[in-house]
């Protein structure tokens, strides 16, 4: 027998707000390392959390060395379970999709059926990301509880290699289904920016506003997703290189070495300068990197074979002591890795920062430089078309059009004055802080919860239709075998 919800409003306790119950929400991601995927997933959860509700995240892996604070130190209730049957990967990385989804339909097995965790906790709504797959299963298990979906997105256009069609298309055709299942099968589906919006509701029409081609009448609701505002304003950011290269005029680059990236832009841009506008400055491509990703460690050898055909004098550090110590002759400097204080030190030694990646799903560096004071270039694409004001809190420029990045680049380092710059940092905080804070975040949860929780349950094909039409299909070719056979002999 199924569990039975507690999603009626009378099975909560009394609250300040009778408009506005509190509720028991349970959150499902795959693995909490640290990525963008994991800090929005623990941001949303604090920011519904301050709005009273009770929040439980289950995870299928969790190491305590390699995962943000909050994952760990008890601010949330954190646990992991379904990670003791399948391994993450196997064969060298491989078959990482398949197991994904076979650990979370794992986690909800153990949680619903082979314990009663998740029945005592009562949930309310289930909020997962990343993998849909276990939507329908929810759906059959936890019938009376709704379901949201926080899509980045859409998983399968993320894949590499779809030219190759055993790759590409046999091997992933079940599970683009099982994608398109879950997210047509969620009560709501929220996404990052409405760039993201415009791709969901193209690839599955059903999810659409009505307007256009989506015409499904159900809508995908936008939630950017925030950054900390409250470790200081920014008016006290050095600029003209900080405590790191003092009188050095430094334009910032914050990126993953990934060839998507795009980040030989900021130093073709640069080149174009003239040589004398570029004496004194420096172009610092700083980003994640990891020597066991052959993508992070190729695409670098290849950004500094650009920097020494450009004719700029680069060098490569990995660690702030080392790039204290490099010649102050240095053009181009690429920082791999970047933890959090010296990100924040590198914010405040910069004039400008460059973002050249294209499409770009939402993108937070933009928001953490304006969020510093730092005017900020980016692609005139994606998220970043959301998130930087044209003329107020910085520039948006075709990726393709590498002298409107250098005339940009002219403009902040040789011909705006320092209030001219400090008035474009202080309207990009105020940007920032309007649009893009933990309480603005906390409230469209709060409102996206609410909403879905009073609206009726959205149709969707669940596990019994499925398994009675595949059981149909099987007779009708059982029967249909039997005549033909009959018919020939």
């Amino acid at each position: 027998m199924r569990p039975i919800s507690s999603s009626s409003p009378s099975s909560n306790p009394p609250t300040s707000s009778p408009t506005k119950p509190k509720r028991n929400i349970i959150f499902l991601h795959p693995d909490l390392g640290i990525g963008g995927a994991e800090r929005l997933l623990l941001d949303s959860a604090l920011a519904l959390q301050s709005h009273g509700h009770t929040i439980t995240i289950f995870t299928s892996h969790r190491d305590q060395d390699h995962c943000f604070d909050e994952a760990r130190n008890g601010t949330l209730d954190v646990r992991v379970r379904g990670d003791t049957i399948f391994p993450a990967t196997m064969f060298g990385g491989r078959f990482k999709i398949l197991f994904a989804v076979l650990r979370q339909l794992h986690l909800i097995i153990q949680i619903s059926l082979l314990t009663k965790e998740l029945a005592q906790l009562k949930p309310d709504a289930f909020f997962l990301d990343q993998l849909a797959a276990g939507v329908p299963v929810l759906r059959w298990w936890w019938g009376g509880v709704r379901v949201l979906f926080y899509c980045h997105y859409p998983d399968l256009l993320l894949v590499e290699g779809r030219g190759k069609w055993w790759r590409g298309r046999v091997w992933r055709v079940v599970f683009d289904g099982l994608e398109g299942w879950g997210m047509r099968g969620a009560d709501r589906v929220v996404v990052n920016s409405a760039f993201t919006k415009g791709v969901v509701e193209g690839l599955w029409p059903s999810l659409g506003d009505g307007k256009g081609k989506g015409g499904g009448g159900r809508g995908v609701g936008v939630v950017y997703p925030c950054v900390d505002t409250t470790g200081g304003d920014g008016e006290g950011r050095e600029g003209e290189g900080g405590e790191l290269w003092k009188g050095k005029k430094v334009v910032l680059s914050i990126n993953r070495f990934e060839r998507k990236k795009n980040v030989g832009l900021a130093m073709r841009a640069f080149c174009g300068l003239e040589k004398e506008h570029r004496r004194n400055v420096r172009v610092v491509l700083a980003g994640g990197y990891d020597v066991r990703v052959e993508e992070n460690v190729r695409y670098h050898e290849e950004l500094v074979k650009l920097a020494e055909d450009l004719g700029l004098r680069a060098a490569t550090t990995k660690n702030v002591v080392t790039a204290l110590s490099i010649p102050d002759d240095i053009e181009v400097l690429f920082l791999l890795s970047v933890p959090g204080q010296l990100k924040t030190m590198l914010l405040s030694a910069s004039r400008l920062l460059v973002y050249t990646p294209t499409n770009e799903h939402f993108g937070i560096v933009p928001l953490e430089a304006m969020l510093a004071g730092v005017p900020v270039l980016a692609a005139d694409s994606g998220g970043p078309m959301e998130t930087v004001l044209e003329g107020k809190t910085g520039w948006l420029r075709s990726a393709e059009k590498v002298e409107q990045w250098t005339e940009i680049m002219q403009k902040v380092l040789c011909e705006m004055s320092p209030e001219e710059l400090r008035v474009m940092g202080r309207q990009g905080r105020e940007w920032v802080e309007s649009e893009f804070s933990e309480r603005k975040l906390a409230d469209r949860l709060d409102e996206e919860i609410h909403a879905m929780l009073a609206a009726p349950r959205q149709k969707a094909l669940e596990i019994p239709d499925l398994l009675l039409g595949v059981g149909v299909f099987a007779m009708v070719i059982s029967v249909l075998s039997t005549f033909l056979y009959r018919l020939l002999t």
